[in-house]
């Protein structure tokens, strides 16, 4: 009796073994549209989501500079879904779609919202498509520095700050911001809305008093975007096709293969983002962490993106409804 109990497990664990295997041979085979095809030396586009927070992404930026190497690779569809993100993860991304931009065919087509450092990407692109009721524009840079002296000072708290100039301790989370400070902090913001503008504008070859004159940080719809000229055409994902089809003479029967998903470069992200934040993808940075999972469904979308948006360091580029 006990042999034949040890022998009914050791079966079940042999057929619990086979199906992992089975399982995991499955889950890296190429499927279409997914990484593992893009070996594929067959003619093909590649699209990238651009989906959530933008921030520093070294993974998908050498993704794009391959791609616009890849002579199997004849035209890129840009997906947005995003309100922006850090200024400095929206330029670095912006130049590589700018660099593919040069050598092959780029097509933008936005979602629900393809806003502030997600627009600036959008601007390389030979064609830019979105909805009428697309939230998109938002041209501009904020940055956001918290006071707690005053609650501090409630609590009989001080804080002796010793700094090595007048501006290294700004801004201070335990020190309100002083003149200088707001100065020089506010000529940073300054120099990056400029930077924005010029890449706009170089984008969309509109001169830059005219972009200057959209760029008050409102987010406009596709309608008003269309009207603007911050987007060419009302159209979806099918349309791109047409026009990459008729304008670049990229067939409309090429498959389109995702870029490698991109792993999120972790030095510039909170021990707290990286627990329980997303990737680019939408897909959770660790599907086993209970912090993921609690994440992703105990608070609505845009309440976590707005948490996000403040856990970030530094200026952002980023529509904040």
């Amino acid at each position: 009796m006990l042999i034949a109990r040890q022998r009914r497990r050791l079966l079940v664990w042999r057929i619990a073994a086979i199906a992992a295997f089975v399982l995991a041979l499955v889950a890296v085979l190429p499927r279409p549209g997914r990484v593992g095809a893009m070996h594929t030396q067959a003619p093909h586009l590649v699209r990238l989501k651009l989906t959530g927070l933008i921030t520093d992404n070294t993974d998908r930026i050498a993704a794009i500079d391959a791609a616009a190497k890849d002579a199997s690779v004849k035209a890129m569809l840009l997906t947005i879904d995003s309100p922006g993100g850090t200024v400095g993860g929206g330029m670095a991304l912006h130049d590589a779609l700018a660099r593919f931009a040069a050598a092959k065919p780029l097509v933008a087509v936005m979602g629900d919202v393809a806003a502030s450092a997600a627009y600036m990407d959008a601007a390389p692109s030979a064609r830019i498509f979105a909805s009428p009721g697309t939230l998109t524009g938002s041209i501009g840079v904020l940055m956001q520095s918290p006071d707690f002296s005053g609650l501090l000072g409630k609590l009989g708290i001080n804080v002796d700050m010793l700094v090595s100039g007048p501006l290294k301790g700004q801004p201070s989370g335990v020190q309100p911001l002083s003149p200088a400070g707001r100065a020089m902090l506010q000529g940073i913001v300054d120099d990056y809305d400029t930077q924005f503008v010029e890449m706009v504008a170089a984008g969309r070859h509109l001169p830059v008093d005219r972009v200057r004159a959209l760029a008050d940080g409102r987010p406009y719809t596709g309608r008003q975007a269309l009207a603007a000229g911050l987007i060419d055409q009302i159209g979806d994902e099918h349309a791109a096709r047409d026009w990459l089809a008729a304008q670049r003479h990229v067939p409309a029967t090429l498959d389109i293969i995702a870029l490698p998903k991109s792993h999120r470069a972790a030095s510039r992200r909170t021990l707290l983002l990286r627990l329980l934040r997303e990737d680019d993808d939408g897909n959770d940075a660790d599907s086993a962490s209970l912090g993921a999972m609690l994440w992703r469904t105990a608070l609505p979308p845009a309440l976590r993106e707005a948490i996000d948006a403040r856990l970030l360091s530094g200026p952002v580029a980023l529509w904040q409804p």
